[in-house]
């Protein structure tokens, strides 16, 4: 069981997960806003790309802190 989980973080994930998921989060709605609410197979690898970019981006800033 991770500490995450026994502290009361319903989610049983990190801190540092928690910032990913709502990196991606954030990011695959912007995408989908850009794309008419339809992300197209075609479109995966941009999609995918944008997604690793704003991953480093967060991965950077929690380093900082």
């Amino acid at each position: 069981m991770s500490d995450a989980y026994v502290v009361g973080d319903p989610d049983g994930l990190s801190p540092l997960l928690v910032e990913l998921r709502d990196t991606v989060a954030r990011e695959l709605h912007a995408q989908l806003a850009l794309r008419g609410e339809r992300i197209e197979l075609a479109d995966l690898p941009e999609v995918s790309y944008q997604v690793t970019i704003q991953i480093e981006r967060a991965l950077r800033d929690w380093r900082r802190r």
